[in-house]
């Protein structure tokens, strides 16, 4: 079987055959003559191809949008599409060596691949890469939850400030939207149930993007000393040097911000733990078929970051901040439709949450309970751990995003780039892909970029933390 499986029979694109078998092996021990035990990655995917590409939409889509147009702002139009542009096919070319790479072995556990290339420590490296990275991604959506929806509430109840009552207390309100919301769809057996939620959620994002489109033709610019909706010109945003100029848009800039603004692109996509267990679940699994679902789903992410980043930039241009939403608060606080916004924008960050969740669960299945079927459990006391962590972290850590941006800035690229290069390296045989062949070549070049993403995240925090500035404009 293992001779099989690493001559021709590995080219076939499908997930079938005699890739299937070995996929089947890796959760046994090696013994002649034993039936395999149906274990708990072992099942038929049922996903349709549209609820997939959903839910690695979902994936995709981060708290990272509300700091393209500051991005924009920081790199100029073209050079921001270029930028935007090299990133997606990055990412799409990354998914490639994840799927190539698991339908030759027969795997479609991150964690097995893992095991696979390098052994046990391969395996718990990727276990905890994933793990600590999609902690820090929950942490920083249930951060949002914590510092948005307590001024969402109060200005729906139009309440001049904070008046001390429990639901304006932002702790409060995660333990209720996390306990109400997301633990009944993170105990969820499969990832594939969480497709309706994260269409919904999907449709949330969209209703923000036509807002942000409708918001550019009804607020003027400049902004300074023009009031708004009957508001006096205090609040409106004054902090700009205004020129001639300054409503003209900029195809390329450069300036001491636009160096920051590349790690934030380069993680726009990042989806990499989810991509295996959505294609676990996939009905009719292929390898072309599942890269087919990564392509329409980069593509759809594409498209709605560029349309973000353009219209929140055409709108606000050098004023524009790090945080977009931020920014239209500061023209009028209390408007309607861009209240609304804020809430569809929360409810899409909490949906998100429990698929960022399923790939953690998953990797601490596969590091502490390899060899054991489905158990409820198991499930249900990982899921209420991970939440009870999360919390715990959002709630009692106030310098929380700062420990997770450094920790991102090494798990993401090692996420997008370098585990999924070095795993086909490993992976692939040399009888099919020698080791100086172009692509593997490729696929060290491509390691080797994400060393130089990991060492100018970190060099950026670094400065930021020394200076006792923030220039991030949002992460994943």
């Amino acid at each position: 079987m293992e001779l099989q499986k690493m001559n021709g029979h590995s080219k076939d694109n499908g997930f079938d055959g005699l890739d299937g078998l070995a996929e089947h092996d890796e959760f046994l021990p090696h013994k002649a003559g034993v039936k395999k035990e149906n274990h708990f990655t072992d099942f038929e995917g049922k996903t349709s191809f549209g609820m997939s590409i959903f839910n690695l939409s979902n994936a995709i889509m981060g708290s990272g949008i509300l700091g393209l147009a500051f991005a924009m702002a920081n790199t100029g139009i073209i050079l921001f599409l270029m930028l935007l542009v090299s990133i997606a096919l990055l990412s799409a070319y990354s998914i490639h060596l994840l799927l190539k790479s698991a339908g030759v072995v027969g795997i479609r556990a991150y964690e097995q691949l893992g095991n696979r290339a390098f052994g046990i420590p391969g395996k718990i490296l990727a276990g905890c890469v994933i793990s600590v990275h999609n902690i820090g991604a929950m942490s920083s959506y249930l951060f949002i939850v914590k510092s948005e929806l307590p001024l969402v509430i109060q200005a729906f109840l139009s309440k001049q400030g904070n008046t001390g009552e429990w639901y304006l207390n932002g702790n409060y309100l995660i333990i209720i939207v996390s306990v109400a919301i997301i633990l009944p769809l993170a105990l969820m057996k499969q990832l594939g149930y969480l497709g309706y939620t994260s269409g919904f959620s999907l449709c949330c994002m969209v209703f923000f993007v036509i807002s942000v489109i409708f918001k550019k033709f009804n607020i003027p610019c400049p902004l300074v000393d023009q009031p708004q909706n009957n508001f006096t010109s205090d609040n409106v945003i004054k902090h700009m040097n205004v020129t001639d100029d300054f409503c003209e848009p900029k195809m390329f800039t450069t300036n001491s911000q636009t160096a920051y603004t590349i790690p934030i692109l380069a993680f726009a996509f990042v989806c990499h733990p989810e991509v295996l267990p959505i294609y676990t679940e996939l009905r009719d699994a292929t390898k072309k078929r599942m890269q087919n679902i990564a392509n329409v789903s980069i593509l759809a992410m594409f498209v709605m970051y560029l349309i973000t980043a353009l219209f929140g930039y055409l709108t606000f241009f050098g004023a524009v901040e790090s945080e977009l939403l931020h920014t239209y608060s500061q023209v009028d606080p209390l408007d309607g439709l861009m209240l609304c916004v804020r809430l569809a924008v929360l409810v899409a960050v909490t949906l998100t949450v429990p698929v960022v969740l399923f790939p953690i669960r998953r990797a601490m299945l596969q590091m502490f309970f390899p060899d054991k079927p489905f158990n409820w459990p198991v499930h249900i006391g990982i899921t209420l751990c991970l939440l009870f962590v999360v919390n715990l972290l959002v709630i009692f850590v106030p310098t929380i995003r700062d420990i997770f941006g450094f920790i991102g800035a090494t798990t993401a690229p090692s996420l997008i780039f370098i585990l999924p290069a070095i795993f086909y390296i490993r992976i692939i045989p040399e009888d099919q892909e020698p080791l100086k062949s172009r692509p593997k070549i490729q696929a060290a070049c491509f390691a080797a970029l994400g060393v130089v993403f990991m060492i100018m995240s970190l060099s950026f925090i670094i400065i930021d933390w020394v200076t006792g500035e923030s220039r991030s404009g949002g992460g994943h």
